[in-house]
Order: structure tokens, then sequence, then C-alpha cells
């Protein structure tokens, strides 16, 4: 039987001076500043940031494909710091014989924070948001919304650990393909206390390693949910990086025949330009 199989691996790390402007496109630079130093020198831009965009295509007896697109976007002023996140993940596969198609991932996440700074310490009140839409996790929509308190608890030449703690609600509601237990209804809402933490390391004025961390645990009887992404960038030749990920998520309470635990594993060439 014959196979034929072609792998096309795409990953662009996009910026424009007018969107966005990567703010470690300089790896030396980023060896020798600390994370709040590139902020500052980017403080009133309107937007700037990195855009991940991955494409995988195979083909053969049958034809699969999965695009994914990430991004992480900062505004930085005076008093105020912005960040916004996406992340958006298909996959598909099509039998060559019956032409039938089937959607096997369907993921899309987008949150935003905006934090008021006080103090000299980094210190700062926060408002997040998020939104998630999974097709295979048997809800509709996920969404939180937190207000609490941030700081940097550890600031030094090769490492930041920043952390945010705070009250707030979450709202989900249950899938019309999922049946209810007796004690549920379709909409469900609760209140929440979430924690999150990002250490971010510089290995070498080329490598860079962040870690993610974020916890939310109902107080309303809902459940407890957990994401991790460890990542390490490094630069191969100049504008273009390799990028190792891992993300786990967790979800205590999930619907009916779902798994707790979702893990993805990512290798990626990330390229930078001015």
């Amino acid at each position: 039987m014959k196979r034929e199989k072609l792998l096309l691996f795409i990953s662009a790390l996009c910026c424009t001076q007018a969107y966005a402007v990567d703010p470690f496109e300089d790896f030396h630079e980023y060896g020798e500043l600390s994370e709040e130093e590139i902020h500052e020198l980017h403080k009133g831009e309107f937007l700037y940031g990195d855009v991940e965009f991955g494409f995988i295509a195979n083909s053969g007896n049958t034809k699969n494909s999965s695009f994914k697109l990430k991004g992480n976007l900062y505004q930085d002023f005076q008093h105020w710091r912005n960040q916004f996140k996406i992340d958006g993940h298909y996959a598909g596969e099509t039998d060559i014989e019956t032409g039938i198609e089937d959607e096997t991932a369907s993921r899309y996440f987008v949150s935003a924070q905006t934090s008021y700074k006080f103090g000299i310490d980094n210190e700062s009140f926060f408002l997040y948001g998020d939104y998630e839409v999974d097709e295979f996790n048997g809800r509709e929509y996920t969404s939180t919304f937190v207000v609490g308190y941030g700081n940097r608890i550890f600031e030094g030449r090769k490492n930041t650990v920043d952390f945010h703690f705070g009250p707030g609600v979450l709202i989900y509601r249950v899938d019309n393909e999922s049946e209810l237990l007796p004690h549920q209804e379709r909409v469900e809402r609760g209140y929440l206390l979430r924690a999150s933490l990002q250490w971010e390391r510089n290995i070498s004025k080329r490598t860079r390693f962040n870690q993610d961390f974020s916890y939310e645990r109902s107080v309303s009887g809902l459940g407890a949910r957990s994401f991790s992404e460890t990542a390490l960038i490094s630069q191969v030749i100049e504008g273009l990086s390799l990028k190792v990920s891992y993300t786990y998520r967790y979800n205590s309470d999930p619907e009916e025949n779902k798994s707790k635990v979702d893990t993805e594993f990512g290798v990626t060439f990330v390229y930078g330009f001015d």
C-alpha cells in the first residue's frame, strides 16, 4: 500500500510597527534587560507584543490539517498596563475514500486584563476577564471575571515572578448534546477565587524560559480548573527562533463522558522581524 505524507509547518511571529512591535525581537537586548525595563522602553505605545501562527497539513490515506494562532499583546502607560491574549486551535480530518470530513479539535480562547499600577514595587489592582469556546469539552462557552491584587514577588537580573490573586465570577453553559445531572442547570453561575503566577527566566542572551500557571477554585460547588504552559524559546539564527511548549489543562468537574485533563505539546519555529 502506497502512502504519501506531506508535512508543512509554518510558524510566524507577526509584528508591524504600526500595530504591534515585538519587544523581544533582539535576544541580546532581552538577555540584558529585565521584563520591566523592556516594558519601560515601549511605554506609551499603542500596542506591542507577539503573535504566533502555526499550520500543519498531512495527505495520504487521510487528509489532516491543524491550525494554531496565539498572541500576547500589551499596552503600557504611566498608570495602566493592559494585556490581551488570544489562543485558537483547530484540527480536521478527511477520509480519502469516503470524503467525510471530521472535526477533531476546535478551541478558541481570549482574555483581557487591565492593571492600575501604584507604588514603586510593581504592585497593581487588576480587572481580568476571559471567554473560551471548546467544541469538545461539553460546554458551549466558559467565562470568568476577576478583580484583585497583583505584585511582582521576585525580580532579579535573570528571573521575574509575578503573582495575581482575587475573587470573581464563573459562568458557563452546558451544550445541548450533554445530558444534565439532577442538580445541574443548563447555565451555571458561581463565585470563585483565582490565583495566577508567571515565572520568566533569561537562560542566556539567546534563550528564555516562560512558565504560566493559573488556578481557579469555585466557592459555589462548581469545581476547580487549572492551566499551565511551559515554554522554552531559543534563537536559532538571526530572526528565527525555536519554541518548545507543553500545555496542561485540568477541570475537576467535567461534563459527562469528558476527560478531566487536556494536554498539548508543540514544537514551532518563530520568525521575528522589525
